[in-house]
């Protein structure tokens, strides 16, 4: 049977994993940095709402989380049905059994490639949330009316980032972002109610940013299937910790040939997997580094707006850090279909900056003053 096919059979089942919420879980010493000050560009991420008065908590559970950060039911539900799903995944991909062709597992009578049922898995938390209105995969960018309605949130996803390298055991992950409204074309990140992406890795979590709550979030997910808020960041520092991208591209885009030997020579840090998740999440975890993905005549960049690069973004801006195409903040680029793709840079202020400086010559971020 073609991918294809597989993908649209998958669909088609209604199993849509629950799970509990109500317990609260013991709080770890982590104590999130304060709020830096925000670019221009970037206000409009941290400004869409009024800041929760209540101030979530390290232990606090997802759905105890998700009271303080927004007061719209249906974007809470919407976040935990996404949860469920990524908890569902992880367990999936933890199972795999992995040939030379690809990883496959046993879900009831059906044997799916664990791509197809990721994709599965994310159509159906939307489906059955009862406030998705639209949504669309990468494994098929066709928009699906969800049928949940007039007022609700469309959803677009790359069900499980990184599949190539499930089978060598490496951390693989899922994306989301989750706009207001049935649109997934003629919009921006900067738009975005939410966006997250789930780490299947040593430990499975989840990230998280919510409009107009100030943070990126994560939650760690524990024996007893909760969600556990763990980390909250709201800077990302310097640091030389850098992950570069279609590494192709320096053949012949000189500019990025610079680039990447300014980062050996300044004796960086170099921790890449080639999954996008492990390789922007790490940034927000550790609070500091880049990320780059830089085109070129001959190798083009294939990361897509809507499934990847404006949720990875909202994530890193809302945490306190900066995104770039080159000329502009990924959250400002106009998305007019499902198949736009950009080059990106993710990170600290001056590593965005010295980015757009490389690549294009200039730099509409301002240099600290001395």
């Amino acid at each position: 049977m073609q991918a294809s096919q597989r993908r649209a059979s998958a669909r088609s089942a209604a199993v849509a994993p629950k799970a509990s919420f109500s317990a609260k879980a013991s709080s770890s010493g982590f104590m999130g940095a304060s709020m830096p000050a925000m670019q221009a560009s970037r206000a409009r991420v941290a400004s869409k709402a009024a800041p929760s008065p209540v101030r979530a908590e390290i232990g606090d559970t997802l759905e105890e989380f998700l009271v303080k950060a927004t007061p719209n039911p249906k974007l809470r539900q919407m976040m935990q049905s996404l949860g469920e799903a990524m908890r569902t995944i992880a367990f999936k991909v933890r199972t795999a059994s992995c040939s030379q062709i690809s990883c496959t597992n046993t879900f009831g009578d059906e044997q799916l490639a664990v791509d197809v049922l990721a994709d599965k898995l994310m159509f159906e938390a939307c489906r059955y949330s009862g406030v998705c209105l639209s949504a669309c995969s990468e494994e098929v960018p066709e928009i699906v009316n969800m049928g949940s309605g007039e007022d609700g949130f469309s959803v677009a996803f790359d069900p499980l980032d990184g599949s190539s390298i499930v089978d060598t055991n490496f951390t693989v992950g899922t994306i989301f972002g989750v706009w207001p409204g049935s649109k997934l074309t003629g919009i921006k990140g900067s738009q975005l109610a939410a966006s997250g992406m789930g780490v299947y890795g040593p430990r499975t979590t989840y990230v998280l940013s919510i409009a107009g709550y100030p943070g990126t979030h994560e939650f760690l997910l524990i024996d007893e299937g909760k969600w556990v808020h763990v980390k909250e960041t709201t800077e990302i520092k310097e640091g030389k910790l850098f992950s570069p991208g279609n590494l192709r591209a320096t053949f012949d885009n000189p500019s990025y040939e610079k680039l990447i030997s300014y980062w050996i020579g300044e004796k960086y840090t170099l921790r890449y997997t080639g999954g996008m998740v492990p390789d922007v999440g790490q940034i927000i975890v550790k609070e500091k580094g880049v990320f780059c993905n830089a085109s070129s005549p001959s190798t083009k960049t294939k990361l897509r707006m809507v499934f990847e690069v404006a949720p990875l973004a909202y994530l890193i801006e809302k945490a306190g850090g900066y995104s770039s195409n080159g000329t502009m903040s990924i959250l400002d680029i106009p998305i007019n279909t499902v198949n736009d793709v950009s080059q990106v840079c993710y990170g600290s202020k001056n590593e965005v900056r010295r980015f757009e400086e490389y690549i294009v010559g200039a730099s509409r971020i301002p240099a600290e003053s001395a």
